[in-house]
């Protein structure tokens, strides 16, 4: 006999594991499988159940009908393959509970796994897929403080590859890209003028009303140099030749 389980532990989990006796396999009929069944290694036969006590006394299973407890029968049976055997509790001649549903197919026995077994695996298949998509997904996106959120695929770089690389267009120029940097400062130089000024290195910064009035000239400087100018247009017209005699015609 050969009981595929992944573990000893795997026990408590009927529905993860399977047994076979392969001496059996080619004698196998609807009149020996409840024998088969019922025995020791198979790790799904309760041998406190009546089938074991008819067996001992040599007894029919017919005798089960007359018991009550804990009971094995052949449910269906589809030669040679297949054969289904119900565990069940029975109160009375006419009355029965169903436990379980084991199938023998090929000679292997498994158990029948109940509706909420189904669903809560299904379920699991069905979360499992999601959860694995939205992982992949996480995967691709990428995100810069600048340039926010964006998606990056693995075959993206290939397609960028094949793909001829176009010129980037440039960026239009910003006004202070196209305006000179100094007349930014001769700007803002108008606007908040300076209350003293520094001649030279070394010396005392001077305030710049006093620098103004050292620079304005006079008004009898003005006067004088305006005197002066006339003079010397006197005496320029004076120093020039006289004008030539035109001949007198007779």
């Amino acid at each position: 006999p050969r009981i595929d389980m992944a573990t000893v532990d795997s026990r408590d989990n009927l529905l993860g594991i399977s047994w076979v006796d392969s001496a059996w396999i080619p004698i196998l009929n609807p009149g020996n499988v409840l024998d088969y069944f019922s025995e020791r290694s198979n790790p799904f036969y309760d041998r406190t159940c009546n089938n074991e006590v008819v067996k001992m006394q040599r007894l029919s299973l017919e005798h089960l009908h007359n018991m009550t407890g804990l009971e094995y029968i052949l449910l269906h049976a589809q030669e040679p393959i297949l054969y289904i055997i119900r565990k069940q509790h029975r109160h009375s001649p006419t009355q029965v509970t169903p436990l379980a549903d084991y199938y023998i197919i090929a000679g292997v026995v498994y158990q029948a796994p109940d509706l909420g077994s189904v669903i809560n695996s299904r379920m699991l298949t069905a979360i499992h897929a999601v959860q694995s998509a939205f992982d992949e997904a996480m995967s691709y996106c990428r995100y810069h403080p600048s340039k926010g959120y964006w998606w990056h695929f693995k075959d993206q770089d290939e397609r960028d590859k094949v793909k001829p690389k176009s010129k980037k267009k440039e960026e239009p120029s910003s006004i202070f890209q196209r305006q000179r940097v100094d007349m930014l400062l001769l700007d803002i130089r108008q606007k908040f003028q300076p209350k003293f000024i520094q001649p030279k290195s070394g010396d005392k910064p001077v305030p710049v009303e006093q620098v103004k009035k050292e620079t304005e000239p006079t008004t009898e400087t003005i006067k004088q140099e305006e005197k002066d100018s006339t003079k010397n247009s006197q005496q320029s017209s004076s120093t020039k030749a006289p004008p030539e005699k035109r001949m007198r015609l007779q």
